[in-house]
């Protein structure tokens, strides 16, 4: 599988290591007790009432219908699902879940003109990687786009390279490190200011 593949590469290179805690799994069977396990029962469909099901990204908190425009979902092949806030966190998921094969993975499309953008399978979506747009939990976005003429729109207005889901995780893992220590800055900057408010 392709999407194995381009994870295993990554893990070779040393860019998926994540430096976030890992929860104790409850199943202790399959010889990795220390790797996540999604909480959720296991879900035949996934992309059914998926915002309601899945509400919270499970790795930063973050809600995903005020992120539905980057918002991912993954389903792994004993039926587990991890509903994330963006492809970031979809990246910390398949590292710590490394031994689960996934059965599917979606992103929304952020071309679409609705409201709540729609799903996508990965393998189908043409990713903006590195343009003007805003990226969520990222310095450089990734954007899903259901067609190949959207991304190439968006490119044109806002900068950035296509390329297909595998380059976007690649580039998800390469930003990892650099994200993450933004990340704990931003957060200690918003507690430092809460205190000092209740001060």
């Amino acid at each position: 599988m392709k999407r194995r593949d381009a994870l295993k590469s990554a893990l070779a290179l040393g860019v998926g290591a994540v430096a976030l805690p890992v929860l104790a799994s409850e199943n202790k069977t399959d010889g990795t007790p220390m790797q996540f396990v999604p909480r959720t029962p296991p879900d035949a469909q996934p992309l059914k009432d998926e915002l309601k099901k899945y509400p919270k990204c499970p790795y930063c908190g973050m809600d995903r219908s005020q992120f539905h425009h980057s918002r991912h979902l993954v389903q792994y092949a004993d039926d587990l699902v991890d509903g994330t806030c963006s492809i970031h966190c979809l990246a910390i998921s398949l590292s710590l879940n490394i031994d689960r094969e996934p059965k599917a993975i979606w992103g929304a499309d952020f071309g679409s003109a609705e409201a709540v953008k729609p799903m996508l399978e990965v393998d189908r979506a043409t990713y903006l990687i590195g343009s003007g747009l805003p990226g969520v939990m990222t310095g450089r976005s990734k954007k899903a786009f259901a067609s190949p003429e959207a991304a190439a729109a968006a490119q044109a207005k806002h900068g950035g390279e296509t390329g297909d889901f595998n380059q976007a995780l690649l580039a998800a893992y390469t930003d990892m490190a650099r994200d993450t220590v933004a990340i704990r800055k931003r957060r200690e900057e918003r507690r430092r200011r809460t205190m000092e408010n209740k001060g």
